[in-house]
């Protein structure tokens, strides 16, 4: 596989939009589509409440394997200032599971790779600085990359962050004022960047000899199982298999050296990597592989498009039967998974009669991208106490409806996928 030729094509009247027409990663023109599910406005764009019903973008959201590298991505990278505009809000640290998901790669960090004070770790793509404060904290050096205003949470923690996207150049700038890295993590993020092979050039850059690059990303195993359609929007440009994110490291000199899932956003996947030969290969990584050779093997997802058809079916059925008793539904949650969801079954404000936030959250007072379904405080799950409650962040509905119920919820719960049922 040769190192494709970047940019891919740029579509015309898109705002910068790059059409994939040729593998992200090796470059083949030779890709087969997956699923197609509709035209999807960007997931964290939201009108005021009361605002008149105005021109929204929207592109589309195709899922493209390539059967050379086994890469499986989106069709369309939307320009970046789109999706992550300085103001966009999302904070790592407001979700408990991502917390004690970043804690726990701290303590795996240092059983498997034990760091001395003075040794660098460096986080692309670090947010409020979540992350790096169980380094900090420990006593490490410490420096994000982080394009959002987010990196102020980060910095006034102090928490070293540039201000700025990822790419090789940032990167120089960073060894040149901090040198070379022993760490260096790149978690949820390293699906969402372009130019992947120029991010992986900054990131051997900033490695030291036996330094350790770590990812953690949607992992395309349990999304293909458990019908994760919802993580699909155009913030995540390449869905990683093992196999496919194996493919990508060795084209620059690195190879996989432990690998392992984790729960966080209803099933990623943690990967260590080193340049080729500088530390034990764990056996892990060969039983993974071999798990995914059946797990994703074209039939599946061929499969695949036909049982999220499906599921989109039965949602709509259910809530069909619910709202013909006349039965209030309010959504609860609204990760930027419900944004896929809400509008690739085609909810509306007829149907959802509001989504419900926790309080603080920015999205309160705001339209669901693409429709009139207010974003409320959760309050007002009690207070009405509507006959049915829709999960949205259904991939921790158990302990979502738990946490409900002891709240004082006494209606009933909708979980709309992998199979829509009543709880």
């Amino acid at each position: 596989m040769t190192t494709p030729a970047y940019p891919l094509s740029r579509t015309a009247g898109t705002g910068g939009s790059v059409l994939v027409d040729r593998c992200q990663v090796c470059g083949s023109r030779d890709l087969q589509p997956v699923l197609f599910i509709g035209y999807l406005p960007p997931v964290n764009t939201m009108s005021p409440i009361g605002s008149r019903p105005n021109e929204q973008p929207a592109y589309p959201a195709e899922l493209l394997r390539c059967p050379s590298c086994e890469l499986v991505q989106l069709g369309l990278i939307v320009d970046p200032a789109v999706i992550f505009p300085p103001h966009y809000a999302y904070t790592s640290g407001t979700t408990r599971i991502l917390r004690d998901n970043f804690a726990q790669l701290y303590d795996e960090v240092m059983e498997r790779y034990p760091l001395a004070a003075d040794d660098l770790v460096v986080d692309v793509g670090s947010n409020d600085g979540t992350l790096l404060g169980n380094f900090h904290r420990h006593g490490h050096r410490v420096c994000g990359i982080e394009p959002t205003n987010a990196c102020r949470i980060a910095q006034a923690a102090g928490i070293t962050t540039v201000n700025a996207f990822f790419s090789a150049e940032t990167a120089g700038v960073v060894r040149e004022r901090h040198g070379q890295a022993r760490i260096v993590t790149a978690c949820n993020v390293f699906a969402h960047m372009e130019d992947v092979h120029d991010v992986v050039r900054g990131i051997l850059s900033l490695l030291g000899p036996d330094g350790v690059f770590i990812s953690e990303s949607h992992y395309l195993a349990p999304l293909v199982e458990t019908l994760q359609y919802d993580t699909i929007y155009h913030e995540h440009l390449r869905y990683y298999s093992l196999r496919s994110l194996s493919n990508l490291l060795a084209m620059h000199g690195l190879e996989v050296i432990h690998a392992r899932p984790i729960p966080t956003h209803g099933g990623s996947i943690r990967v260590y990597a080193a340049r080729t030969g500088t530390h034990p290969v764990s056996a892990d990584v060969a039983r993974m592989l071999a798990e995914e050779a059946v797990a994703l093997a074209p039939e599946r997802l061929r499969d695949f498009k036909r049982r999220v058809s499906q599921s989109k079916l039965d949602l709509l059925a259910l809530l069909k039967e619910v709202r013909a008793t006349g039965a209030r539904v309010y959504g609860v949650g609204a990760p930027s998974r419900a944004s896929t969801l809400v509008n690739y079954v085609g909810l509306d404000d007829s149907i959802l009669d509001c989504v419900l936030e926790i309080a603080g959250s920015y999205k309160i007072g705001k339209y669901m991208p693409g429709t009139l379904i207010p974003v409320l405080d959760e309050t007002r799950l009690f207070e009405d106490q509507p006959e049915y409650a829709l999960l949205l962040s259904w991939h921790i509905g158990e302990e979502l409806a738990g946490k409900l119920r002891r709240a004082g919820y006494r209606g009933k719960f909708i979980v709309p996928l992998p199979t829509p049922r009543v709880l």
